[in-house]
């Protein structure tokens, strides 16, 4: 079943099944205060069924639940109230791709912004995907300097 798979053995589809359980996966850590470890755990098995990148998966909530000390801290310049104050669906989805684009450069910041966006735009508020449009346009153009120039210039 390599149809799709980049040269580099990504499946793109499969990452973005990826992404979106992950996006429920912390959303679910954020309202139960469950770990990652479970979080994963109760997520895996749908994963798997999903033909979706495991792997990934377990990579981003795993990344979020280590990290979202250092990432709510790095967001929050770019936000316009307290990280705990932003939806939690926005929230959940700012904080996966903050963990992206801060500690898998391997992804391009246009692939982690996009795929953010179509994923709010499915799951969060009517206009939900313009404010985390904004915070990422931002974010990436300061973490990502030196990779936002050259696409850009």
């Amino acid at each position: 079943m390599n149809r799709g798979r980049r040269r580099d053995g990504v499946d793109p589809v499969a990452r973005t099944r990826s992404r979106r359980r992950a996006l429920q996966a912390v959303y679910a850590m954020q309202l139960s205060g469950v770990d990652a470890k479970n979080a994963i755990a109760q997520f895996a098995h749908e994963q798997a069924h999903e033909v979706a990148d495991l792997e990934y998966f377990e990579d981003l909530v795993r990344g979020v639940g280590t990290h979202r000390a250092e990432l709510d801290a790095a967001l929050q310049p770019f936000l316009d109230r307290p990280v705990e104050e932003v939806d939690p669906i926005e929230r959940a989805m700012l904080r996966i791709a903050a963990y992206e684009l801060r500690h898998r450069i391997d992804v391009p910041f246009r692939v982690v912004i996009d795929e953010a966006l179509r994923t709010v735009k499915r799951f969060g508020s009517e206009h939900g995907h313009t404010y985390v449009n904004g915070v990422l346009d931002r974010a990436a153009a300061e973490w990502r300097a030196t990779e936002v120039q050259a696409a850009r210039g």
